[in-house]
């Protein structure tokens, strides 16, 4: 007899869209040299993410991305 290990349950699947945190993209979907977004200023690996991130992450990938275009003057 084979006894079914019990389902996990599944990974929390946030929206692309969050009403505390709306997505800082502004369709301008272009990565320079050090792969961060021309438009948004947010690097590929965070644009990756955000889907399944939380409002909290999501905060921190938006400080971060506004940090990166204080730095570059834009």
């Amino acid at each position: 007899m084979v006894t079914e290990a019990a389902a996990r349950p599944p990974k929390p699947l946030y929206s692309n869209v969050s009403p505390a945190v709306p997505s800082p993209c502004t369709g301008v979907c272009r990565l320079d040299e050090q792969k961060v977004c021309l438009g948004c200023a947010r690097h590929v690996e965070d644009i990756r993410e955000w889907r399944s991130a939380d409002d909290q992450r999501r905060r921190v990938i938006v400080a971060q991305a506004s940090q990166r275009k204080l730095s570059n003057g834009a």
